[in-house]
């Protein structure tokens, strides 16, 4: 099976809408990508597909975030979300090839840092680790294993410390 990753295209806003609807079975976290993408926070770069025989099997979005120190310190990084895989596809490694080109492609990019509300057995898989270890919050109430990070480059979360500030989109979600 061979997949190619790539940055999404305005050809492709339908197709990922679709997939990601399918994915969840709801049309939230399509309407939260369709919200971020006209957002300040959006980073063209970091929006992708994977897509077998030309068809999008899989996407995933990173978007910019704060980490707001109890001090007033800013701290930026990014929020991975949502990651998506058509039902049919899933459980074939595509979403963990996503992961893994979009944290390489960030880090290429000069980012320092990752933020996943996630899968506490999955994520991990990926270098995750409960962002409790760098004392960074989650913003609402979620398992403390549920929220996690990963340093993109050496000690890339070391003075982040804080809540995390999500893009008002995610308000909404």
């Amino acid at each position: 099976m061979d997949i190619i990753i790539r940055q999404e295209t305005k050809y492709d806003f339908r197709a990922v809408y679709s997939l990601t609807k399918s994915a969840f079975g709801q049309e939230n976290e399509s309407e939260l990508v369709e919200a971020l993408r006209k957002s300040h926070t959006f980073v063209p770069e970091l929006s992708l597909v994977a897509i077998i025989d030309s068809q999008i099997v899989g996407h995933i979005l990173f978007t910019k975030i704060v980490i707001n120190d109890p001090a007033g310190i800013e701290n930026s990084s990014l929020s991975l979300a949502p990651l998506s895989v058509d039902p049919r596809f899933q459980r074939q490694g595509i979403g963990g090839q996503l992961i893994r080109f979009g944290l390489n492609k960030a880090k290429e990019l000069g980012y320092k840092s990752v933020i996943v509300l996630g899968h506490e057995h999955y994520y991990p898989k990926f270098g995750f680790s409960p962002s409790s270890k760098w004392d960074i919050k989650a913003p609402y109430d979620v398992p403390e294993n549920a929220f996690m990070g990963i340093e993109l480059v050496e000690n890339g979360l070391m003075n982040a410390r804080g809540t995390v500030q999500y893009p008002k989109e995610f308000d909404n979600l």
